[in-house]
């Protein structure tokens, strides 16, 4: 029989802070990363240990017993976070769903009520699993009670009576409590011995058993440390006693009551259903859904009475619904005539991929008004296509008439392979939405159901289930395909009402029709256009970056001093922490292995040079892995190019994102990352390769927001600013400033709008706290007004719920009312930082529009092709240069106006090596 036993407060903070960077948001705003990781963790660990029996351990409402005789117990501690409470009776009731007991006792927590229950269930037999990840319940291990200890990265580690000894340095499990009464507790507020940490402290344990003992043989002690244990003895005893969890605490283990059951899954769905836990109703065969009027009922070409049998979204509305299917040359001829009376059409289009670039047309769907929609079906054959198309082509190329869609630029691009060249004002659902809430989903099927409360027709419904091979739209029933394509007219246009409404109540009308909607035309351009790419330079790059894995790898070799596969997580593992012992605290992972990813050998490059070669070594065998050798598989045969895909709905700051493939990720700080630029070729050889980036725009953006004098004067008068920050925090003629101190001003300036702590820059810098904190009062004493402007937007953020870009985009932080400090810090520093790098990544944006229309009203021919944050990319002729390096910095320059100017670095190449 086997016993588990969950400590749920432990792991409900875990889970919270597990999603701190990136929260669990539901459409109704609410913070849901508490039960989705609690749940997510129950569920693994009853698949992992699979017991008999289970319950789940609570603190009781109110104080204990050492609250009661210890007034700081526990008392430094942040007040709990907001969303943690919302979480906590979703929690409470989805554990009762589950058909598993609470287990809670006045005066006690809940490490003595389970201490007490695995205590009583081992004596009857069991075997005790207790899921915590507190090192206090190692005083509870035995031959038959286990502690299931999760850790970072999803990990988990078993500690029976052995690994408690080998992890905390013990040589009897009884011992744990001993040691935490010596080192003390600081998550728990108990104090200790001053002085005493956790290898002194397993030293005297290892010399003396136990304190008792320790205190009556201190005098054999030299040093400092029998004085601090003498002087503290009272208070090392009391911190024991605070820390061993009580065994007997007045509750009595039953079985029959603890028997794992059968949950309640119609009680888990309607839990679930509120949370919108989508992918767990999945997982237990319920519909995901909300429980809606079903589908919108389908019209044949000569009906125009509704079909009785269908209940429709006019439930909603008490409006009459018609989807039609036109199928017929006249029908589409006077389809066409009817649109083109119309100031405003969503249309949306069904291809045979996803790829727009490649994609052919199956089918085309209008709607000008709720609840009337049509479906034209589309040829295979192009010119058959272009044919049936033909009566649509004024309709979608009339400049005055408003387009809408969701995810128009894909319908714009599937479009273009039959001439038709969608013009107009345009209103994307999808993007709109994300102007309203940046951290949300943006897909139609979401947006249907939490703004309209209806349920779209799932695409599965007709092509099969994702991750099996699907059919093509091409061989789904035309007339299920009208049903399916009509609808999502319809309710792409119903959502442009409400949105419409929405965004000029948040003020971000104007973001919306004048950056983002043009952004569209632009960014559809540049994915047409595509990049070419050099292959013969791809092939050189790969032998040449093959050549520098190769004599890294013998340089591993020479360190660490044997031989072992260094792609091998497994063997760098043992060699860095075994051999080369250069972290005694090093995590393992589940499947024991030591934790070696990127984040951990960053924070211990500084500590032996073998880990800074490892990480050069991993990142040129990513970057041959992720571009030198990936992209060629990239380019279309049809085109010869890549079609980067640019997105504007992902990044909350409002900066553009790409995939297939990503390339804002590419390195550019080192020759490595470089090399990848060589193989980014014009299209014609003689064409050349123009690269524009804006030179420390955000720090600018600083300036202007902070008004501080000295930042203006210095980009005024076209200072360096780095060496002039360091100037005046070294108090030193500008002449006189080293390029260390150039540097340190440097990773100053940047890491400070970002908010930057002083630990952060000692360990970026690798200098003592002492220097750190040194340089960021000098920053300060510099700059005095930046200070202020970081305490305005965290009041700004605290008013109004939210920060602005200076084109009011909203960064929206409802962390920042937390009361609990780590979850409140966060917010804060996003409340500095996302006003600078949202209005960096507006203005790019104003830029690219400016450009984009000059070229298209002066005729050139030449391209903007890629855009990579604060880096414009172009494919020039070469008779065209001098003018667009003209228009290209005059746009980039006169973007907006600020305080300081704006300044765009430019340079021409063969290739974008040889431009940048």
């Amino acid at each position: 029989m086997k016993l588990l036993l969950i400590d749920a407060y432990a792991l409900i903070y875990r889970a919270y802070y597990a999603f701190i960077r990136n929260p669990r948001i539901n459409s109704k705003g609410r913070n849901i990363s508490a039960v989705f990781g609690f749940v997510n963790s129950l569920e693994d660990v009853l698949r992992r240990i699979d017991p008999t029996h289970i319950a789940v351990g609570f603190d009781p409402p109110g104080p204990t017993f050492r609250h009661e005789i210890y007034e700081q117990y526990k008392a430094q501690r942040e007040e709990t976070p907001e969303d943690i409470r919302f979480a906590v009776p979703y929690i409470r009731n989805i554990i009762e769903a589950y058909r598993i007991p609470i287990l809670e006792t006045p005066r006690y927590e809940a490490d003595d009520v389970i201490g007490t229950i695995a205590k009583q269930a081992e004596s009857e037999g069991f075997e005790v699993y207790m899921m915590t990840p507190d090192k206090d319940y190692g005083q509870l291990v035995s031959e038959h009670i286990f502690q299931f200890r999760p850790r970072h990265g999803g990990d988990y580690e078993i500690l029976g009576v052995p690994q408690v000894l080998e992890k905390y340095g013990l040589q009897s499990v009884e011992q744990m409590k001993d040691l935490l009464g010596l080192m003390g507790d600081s998550s728990d507020n108990i104090p200790g011995c001053p002085g005493v940490g956790a290898k002194t402290a397993q030293k005297l344990l290892a010399e003396y058993d136990s304190i008792d003992n320790l205190l009556a043989h201190v005098d054999r002690l030299k040093g400092a440390i029998p004085t601090k244990i003498t002087e503290n003895k009272e208070q090392i005893r009391f911190s024991k006693y605070l820390a061993t969890i009580v065994t007997d605490v007045p509750i009595c283990f039953d079985a029959t009551l603890c028997l794992r059951r059968e949950p309640d899954k119609q009680r888990l769905i309607e839990l679930y259903t509120d949370l919108e836990f989508r992918s767990f109703i999945n997982r237990m065969g319920g519909d995901s859904t909300p429980k809606t009027p079903s589908q919108l009922s389908l019209f044949d070409n000569n009906t125009t009475v509704q079909a009785e049998k269908n209940v429709t979204i006019s439930d909603i509305h008490n409006t009459p619904h018609i989807y039609t299917l036109v199928a017929s040359e006249s029908e589409r001829q006077a389809l066409g005539k009817h649109l083109a009376q119309y100031d405003e059409l969503a249309f949306d289009t069904e291809t045979d991929e996803l790829n727009p670039i490649t994609a052919h047309l199956v089918g085309l769907s209008f709607a000008v008004k709720e609840g009337e929609a049509w479906y034209v079906p589309v040829p295979d054959r192009i010119e058959d296509a272009i044919h049936a198309l033909q009566p649509f082509v004024e309709v979608l190329q009339n400049p005055r008439s408003v387009k809408i869609g969701q995810n128009i630029k894909f319908d714009m691009l599937a479009l273009q392979k039959y001439s038709v060249r969608v013009a107009g004002p345009l209103f994307d659902t999808m993007i709109a939405h994300y102007l309203l809430n940046p951290e949300l989903r943006h897909g139609m099927d979401y947006l249907a159901e939490t703004y309209l409360n209806y349920r779209p027709i799932p695409i599965e419904s007709l092509i099969g289930p994702k991750g099996k091979k699907q059919r093509s739209m091409r061989n789904v029933p035309v007339e299920k395909a009208c049903d399916y394509a009509a609808e999502d007219a319809d309710v792409t246009l119903r959502l442009k009402n409400v949105f419409a409404a929405k965004l000029s109540d948040e003020k971000i009308g104007m973001l919306f029709s004048d950056i983002e909607m043009p952004l569209v035309n632009v960014l559809a351009a540049m994915e047409s256009s595509g990049v070419t790419i050099d292959r013969e330079a791809l092939k050189q790059s790969s032998e040449t970056l093959t050549k520098t894995a190769l004599a890294l790898e013998q340089e591993i070799y020479e360190i660490a001093g044997q031989l072992f596969n260094v792609n091998s997580a497994k063997q760098v593992g043992e060699v860095l922490f075994e051999h080369l012992k250069i972290d005694e605290k090093a995590k393992r992972t589940k499947t024991g292995n030591y934790t070696t990813n990127e984040e951990t050998l960053e924070k211990l490059r500084n500590k032996h040079p073998i880990v800074d070669k490892l990480l050069k070594y991993r990142g040129v065998k990513k970057l041959l892995g992720t571009y030198i050798d990936a992209l060629p598989e990239l380019i279309l045969p049809e085109t010869g190019k890549i079609h980067t895909s640019f997105n504007q709905t992902v990044t909350a700051t409002g900066r553009l994102s790409s995939t297939n493939p990503n390339l804002q990720n590419i390195p550019i700080r080192d020759n490595v990352g470089r090399e990848i630029r060589k193989a980014f070729i014009p299209e014609h050889a003689d064409n050349l390769f123009l690269s524009a980036d804006y030179s420390q725009i955000e720090l600018r953006i600083m300036a202007h927001l902070s008004g501080d004098e000295n930042m203006i004067e210095a980009f005024c008068s076209g200072a360096d600013i780095h060496a002039a920050t360091a100037a005046k925090i070294y108090k030193v003629d500008v002449g006189h400033v080293t390029a260390e101190m150039r540097r340190k001003a440097k990773t100053a300036n940047f890491g400070i709008i970002y908010g930057i702590s002083v630990f952060g820059l000692a360990e970026r810098l690798n200098i003592a706290r002492t220097e750190a904190k040194g340089l960021i009062n000098g920053y300060f004493e510099t700059y005095p007004k930046v200070r202020e402007y970081m305490d305005t937007s965290i009041a700004a953020a605290k008013k109004h719920g939210y920060v602005e870009t200076l084109f009011h985009r909203k960064r929206y932080l409802p962390d920042i009312y937390s009361a609990n400090a780590v979850v409140r810090g966060y917010a804060e520093r996003n409340a500095i930082n996302a006003p600078i790098q949202g209005s960096a990544a507006d203005i790019i944006k104003v830029a690219m529009i400016r450009i984009h229309r000059r070229f298209e009203n002066e005729k050139l021919r030449s391209q903007m092709i890629l855009q990579v944050h604060d880096e414009l990319n172009f494919d020039v002729l070469n008779s065209e240069l001098k003018h667009v390096r003209e228009i290209v910095l005059e746009e980039m320059e006169h973007a907006v106006s600020l305080r300081v100017p704006l300044v765009a670095d430019c340079g021409t190449g063969r290739n974008w090596y040889e431009a940048h």
